[in-house]
């Protein structure tokens, strides 16, 4: 899994609540157990609007989702955070997630940040107010601040979580840390039970 230490990067304001993963990645796309070969079914049926946000060039190098309440409540699917990293997305900023997808977004190094809802209406005011607005997220500090560092907003994380987003560990990886003593535990048991293997 790719590190998570800091970014600074352009914000695309998804201006609605209640963001469901159907709507990040639709059922029918759910085809493959691979983590990549998303990005273009993200948001799939709002993208065919032209006029939908992250069709403006303007957002095109977007790597942070600035959206309201409730992002990724709906149906559990580790393809929601996958389709989101795919189409160049490193994290996405809202007042709450679904539990779901928060726990889901974190397990596969995608960065959900929790903001108070009036952090959030001021994000927005300034994405759209700055063309090319951007901040900057340092994961150790737990801070998103705007690049000319007038602004500096605190979100919380649990330490678990943080320190596997910090170190680049996935599920595997955690598991991988301690091979050493997984292969001495095989090597032990087809001494005391070759019957086994």
């Amino acid at each position: 899994m790719q590190k998570f230490t800091s970014l600074e990067a352009l914000v695309a304001p998804l201006d609605r609540a209640n963001v469901d993963t159907d709507q990040i990645i639709p059922q029918k796309f759910l085809q493959s157990i691979k983590r990549t070969g998303f990005g273009d079914a993200c948001f799939s049926a709002w993208r065919r609007d032209p006029a939908f946000v992250l069709n403006q060039p303007r957002y095109k190098e977007a790597q942070i989702l600035l959206a309201r309440k409730n992002f990724g409540i709906g149906s559990s699917r580790e393809h929601a955070p996958w389709a989101l990293r795919d189409y160049g997305f490193r994290a996405v900023i809202a007042p709450s997630f679904g539990d779901i997808f928060l726990n889901n977004s974190l397990k596969n190094g995608f960065l959900p940040i929790v903001l108070a809802e009036s952090e959030v209406d001021q994000l927005f005011y300034d994405t759209a107010s700055f063309p090319g607005f951007k901040v900057r997220i340092d994961l150790d500090r737990q801070t998103v601040s705007t690049l000319d560092g007038t602004k500096t907003l605190r979100f919380e994380i649990d330490p678990f979580r943080k320190h596997c987003l910090l170190n680049g560990l996935d599920e595997i990886g955690l598991t991988l840390r301690h091979a050493d003593k997984i292969r001495a535990f095989e090597a032990r048991r087809k001494t005391q039970f070759p019957w086994y293997f």
